[in-house]
């Protein structure tokens, strides 16, 4: 057990899927996962570990914003030995040629600022996803997908008209609250990440996916991780 996780050794998989809300990961794990068992439930941050297809995985929850992420992420990481990690989430689109339930895959994260931006000092670090996973979700999908760079903001309701303004002139998908965090982690420990993102919103129209169909288009992130982290074998 950790500060935070109160899974025992061996309750974790090796591989993760991280949806921000813990009670997502409870839908995923019964109806994605056999033999799905809740393993932690410390301040209400839902763990549940089962197969899929044979293979172990856990789901776990991580809150919102980068803060919450990188202290789960980092006790999976050092204490569980965790070594793929794949964010599942939601994100509000950038570009006019993204729509609503949308897949995004996150290829880069920029940010302002992340709790590791005081290891860099005045360095930029660039965090990125692993190509293996990126590659094999692109694969997967069979919904819209777009892969790019995305921002991640330590903000939500954010007044920054300007900065959106520039993000889009260059180029940036969507905007989320978890990932270059969590991308930059995984480089520091040299582990699997990626982000698996569904269109929840339009920055650009104020459009939005009403609760029941962000339930489905979760579903499809679901199904394009497991395909990414367990791609099925060739003859």
């Amino acid at each position: 057990m950790t500060f935070h996780i109160g899974a025992n050794p061996g309750d974790i998989a090796e591989t993760c899927l991280l949806p921000g809300d813990p009670y997502r990961a409870r839908w995923a794990a019964e109806r994605f996962l056999d033999g799905a068992r809740l393993v932690s439930e410390t301040r209400g941050m839902l763990a549940y570990t089962g197969t899929w297809r044979g293979n172990p995985v856990t789901l776990h929850g991580t809150g919102m914003g980068m803060p919450s992420l990188s202290i789960y992420a980092n006790e999976l990481i050092r204490d569980y030995n965790v070594q793929t990690l794949i964010r599942v989430g939601s994100c509000g689109a950038l570009q006019p040629h993204i729509a609503l339930r949308d897949i995004v895959l996150a290829q880069a994260a920029s940010t302002i600022g992340s709790p590791s931006t005081s290891i860099f000092r005045e360095m930029r670090f660039a965090p990125v996803a692993d190509f293996g996973l990126l590659s094999k979700a692109y694969a997967a999908a069979t919904a819209p997908v777009h892969v790019g760079g995305i921002y991640t903001s330590d903000t939500f309701y954010d007044e920054r008209s300007d900065l959106t303004d520039q993000l889009q002139r260059h180029g940036c998908l969507a905007v989320e609250m978890e990932t270059a965090e969590l991308y930059t982690l995984a480089a520091r420990y040299q582990r699997r990440a990626l982000a698996i993102l569904t269109v929840s919103d339009h920055v650009l129209t104020g459009a939005a996916l009403p609760s029941a169909a962000r339930e489905t288009s979760f579903a499809d992130m679901i199904q394009i991780a497991l395909h990414a982290a367990f791609p099925p074998a060739h003859p």
